[in-house]
Formats: C-alpha cells, structure tokens, sequence
C-alpha cells in the first residue's frame, strides 16, 4: 500500500468483491476515489506509474477474464439533490446524482421524494455512472428517456467537462462511452429530468399481465413493487448466484435482414419473435433463440446458464468465488456459435470483458 498527495493505493488488489460475477482477478494497483479531486490525484499517479485507468463501479456489467495491470478506480462519490432547475416546467424536477450512487437505492429515494419516472428501472444492479454508459432500460423505460447531461473528468487531462444527450449518443444498451468516447472519461454525475405528478407506464407486456385483475388506481410505488417482483422471479440474486444479468443483447434486425433470415431456413420461417422498434428494426428475444436450442441449465465446467432465464450465465463456484472467466467465455461462445448456426443471427456480449484468456 501507498499514499500519494493523501490517496492511498494498494497493490495486487483481488477484485472478487468489486463484481458481481465472483471473479478473483487482481489488479496490479487499486484505489478508492471520493471525490473528484481523487479522481485527479489518481490521474495523475496512473500517468506516474504509466498504467492504465480502469474505473469500477459496482461491477454488475463486467467480466474478468485475467490479473490487470492497472490502476482500479473505484468510484465512491455520493450525493443525490435537486439541480437547481424545474426543466421549466412545475410538474418536472431536475435531479444530480452521484456516479457512486447505487441504482436501485437511487430509484427508492426519488419515491421518497415524490420525483417520478424511474420506477420501471427498479431492482438493476449496479451504480448510477455505469448506467449511462449502458443506457439501462427495462419494462418499456431507458435512463436515456429521462437524461439531461452528465459531468465526466477527462482522463488524459484530468479537465472537468459536461456532455448533453446528444453528445452522449444513446441507443438500444449503447452510448458513446462504449464507443467513440470508450476509456476517455469517468462519470462523476448524472442529471436526469424526473416528474412531480405520477408516470404510469404499464405497457409492457409482463406490467400489463401483473396489473390484469387490479382494481382501482395504480401508484408509482406499485410498478416499482411489481418490477421488483417480476425481475426477482426472473433473474438470480448475484449475492446468492454470482452473475452480471442479461450477458447477451436483444438483437435489433431490419425488416429485410429478418426476412432473409426467414426464408433461409424453413424451420424457423415466421417462428422467431420480434418486436417493432423504430427506423423499421425489430428487437427479437436473444433468450428466446437459447431456449430453442435446448440450453437452459446447461454446465460447463465452473459456469453455467441459469435454469430459469436463459440470457442468464452463473458462476456455480458460490461460496468460494473462484475465477470461473475461462468457463464463462467459453460457454458464451459456445451459445454464440449455436445460435448462429441455426438461426444466422449474431449474439452480442453485453457485459465489458477486461484482459484475455
């Protein structure tokens, strides 16, 4: 352990309880920032030490695959306050939260609060910077819908910057910061547009099914109970069952690449569902194409996909955490090739994979 300019490093630092997977990978350097002048300070000692900067969050979307040599910046800024702004409007309320925030925690104290339109994003993992850069989205909601702007620290400079919506480039899980400003900057706040009077939005599916004999007015505080109730008879506790959720994305297909799709192969002709997007796309169900193939509960090794959601991969060594990275990308590809073969559809890795094999 060090300390420079009063922050403390530590070395050879086991990262097993900085995500949610388990993965016992260690970081050659790791460090603790609360602030954004930590934030600088370990700026400046990664560009001493000429390691790269890794920032972490809860470590709910990312895999391991090996030791790092890096500087591990967990990002432990806290906060969560009115901006200053009403968005112009008295129904609506400009909120700026810390990029160390948990999620989940954040959507609850906005109830609290009575600032509305989170509640269909309850009960995901992880912490409110890396939900940007995921663009989280769950039962007919993205975090992009209610954005405003975010202040990141650059990491070649240390500068200070705000982006705004469009600067961030938002799509389906996608935004900037998985591609054209990919390792550039870390997010020290959001700031999202909420609102004073109650959202409503049970038109997904699963929320209109669960709401199908209520009788009488529906509360914001019972979408965010029925979306915890629904994502928890669906998804494995990672507390219980280390995994990072969904590990593959929604395919987003054009009418024609679906249609060509379609007349390839006769057993699928017409078979695989789709749900219309804008631009003309279709989002078809990436776990609906693994349960096809029979795949649900399948092991391999340390790593396995969940009995019950097949998007879902587990690491199976609970209780003693051991590094299962190997087993874990070697069952996605195994998924991939599958799903390719018989449907000629490509599946994406949602979560980040750190190092190799």
């Amino acid at each position: 352990m060090s300390r420079s300019f009063g922050l403390v490093v530590e070395t050879d630092k086991c990262l097993q309880l900085y995500n949610s997977l388990g993965l016992s990978s260690v970081a050659s350097h790791f460090c603790v920032a609360s602030s954004i002048a930590k934030i600088q300070e370990a700026l400046t000692y990664a560009k001493a030490k000429q390691l790269d900067i890794m920032p972490l969050g809860a470590g709910s979307n990312v895999v391991f695959a090996s030791d790092l040599r890096c500087l591990a910046v967990c990002i432990s800024i806290l906060g969560i306050k009115e901006s200053g702004s009403n968005g112009g409007t008295p129904n609506s309320v400009d909120v700026r939260f810390a990029a160390g925030e948990n999620w989940d925690r954040a959507v609850r104290h906005c109830l609290s609060q009575g600032w509305y339109g989170l509640e269909n994003l309850a009960r995901i993992p992880g912490n409110v910077g890396a939900s940007v850069i995921q663009n989280i989205g769950a039962y007919g909601v993205e975090i992009s819908d209610r954005f405003i702007s975010l202040s990141a620290v650059k990491i070649d400079t240390g500068e200070i910057i705000i982006l705004n919506k469009d600067q961030c480039r938002f799509s389906y899980r996608e935004s900037a910061f998985k591609q054209l400003l990919k390792d550039k900057f870390i997010i020290t706040h959001v700031t999202l547009r909420l609102s004073r009077i109650p959202i409503i939005n049970i038109d997904y599916p699963a929320l209109t099914h669960y709401f199908a004999d209520h009788q009488g007015e529906i509360s914001s505080e019972m979408v965010y109970e029925a979306v915890s109730t629904i994502r928890q008879s669906k998804l494995p506790d990672p507390d219980v069952l280390p995994n990072v959720g969904s590990f593959f994305k929604n395919p987003v297909l054009s009418a024609s690449t679906l249609a060509k799709i379609d007349s390839k192969d006769g057993r699928t002709k017409g078979q695989i569902p789709r749900f219309e997007q804008p631009q003309g796309c279709f989002k078809v169900p990436a776990g609906w194409l693994i349960e096809q193939l029979g795949l649900k509960g399948l092991r391999y090794g340390a790593a396995g996909i969940h009995a019950q959601q097949a998007l879902v991969l587990v690491n199976y060594q609970n209780g003693k955490k051991d590094d299962c990275a190997r087993d874990i990308l070697a069952l996605a590809r195994y998924i991939q090739e599958k799903v390719l073969a018989t449907f000629f559809i490509q599946l994406e890795i949602e979560p980040r994979i750190y190092g190799s094999v």
